[in-house]
């Protein structure tokens, strides 16, 4: 079941060099915040999905019972070794069904994962099922009227090894529905160059298609806009807007 990505697998031991836990603080810090101003009642509970090598589970733990899921053997091995008091499942959030609800579903990271409108559709309704009566679905995702090309560069340093990732973002007008982020990592051991490319096609949907697909399973939505999170890391004149889908489902 696992995914196919290098970055998450073979190469998912690179997260520590690129990000410590302090890059997640804001970023997390945020959800929780908007998390715990849109519900009517105190949350206890939360599903992550798409929760990766549980970086903003360091800030979610802090005020919720996390529960994460993932698709990726490599960043489930470096979450359960981060995070061994939380439960950590390998599962695809377009179909995973836990039998059991949350008072907080969470994908914020992750979401662009969803290739195409079917496996939105499928990722919603995962959230969805898994939803208390009166729970929220918080979901950190870009809208094609807003999103354009971006670069990005990241680097870390430590046991005589250097990561540097540059990431490509680039729109092909030919595609619609999607965008493409290419990985590129320079990986230097003693002096030694190692050189990994990793492609992801991944989803890029309109303001129309995220209404939408909210309303079709029944959820209320509202939106704000997340900026500025990932601006360190652009190169040049970029700008990475982020809008931030609250979904709450009926008491």
């Amino acid at each position: 079941m696992t995914s196919k990505w290098l970055a998450y697998n073979e190469l998912a031991w690179t997260e520590e060099w690129l990000a410590g836990p302090e890059d997640y603080e804001a970023e997390a810090n945020a959800y929780v915040s908007l998390i715990r101003q849109q519900t009517k009642r105190l949350p206890r509970t939360l599903l992550h999905l798409g929760s990766g090598a549980g970086g903003m589970d360091r800030v979610f733990k802090r005020y919720f019972s996390v529960t994460g899921v993932d698709l990726s053997e490599g960043m489930l091995a470096l979450a359960r070794a981060a995070h061994p008091d939380i439960e950590y499942i390998e599962g695809d959030m377009r179909s995973i069904r836990l039998g059991r609800g949350f008072d907080v579903v969470a994908i914020p990271d992750s979401i662009d994962y969803m290739a195409s409108r079917e496996d939105l559709h499928k990722a919603i309704g995962t959230a969805a099922a898994h939803l208390e009566p009166g729970g929220l679905l918080l979901v950190a995702g870009k809208t094609a009227e807003t999103f354009r090309n971006n670069n990005f560069a990241y680097s870390g340093e430590k046991d005589e090894i250097h990561v540097t990732l540059l990431e490509n973002n680039h729109v092909d007008p030919n595609r619609p529905n999607s965008y493409e982020a290419v990985l590129v990592y320079l990986i230097r051991r003693k002096g030694e160059l190692d050189i990994q490319v990793d492609r992801h096609a991944l989803g890029l949907f309109s303001q129309a298609c995220w209404e939408d697909v909210f309303r079709n399973h029944g959820l209320i939505l509202t939106q704000s806009t997340l900026d500025g999170i990932y601006d360190a890391y652009l190169l040049g004149e970029g700008h990475y807007p982020m809008q931030v889908f609250v979904g709450t489902s009926p008491e």
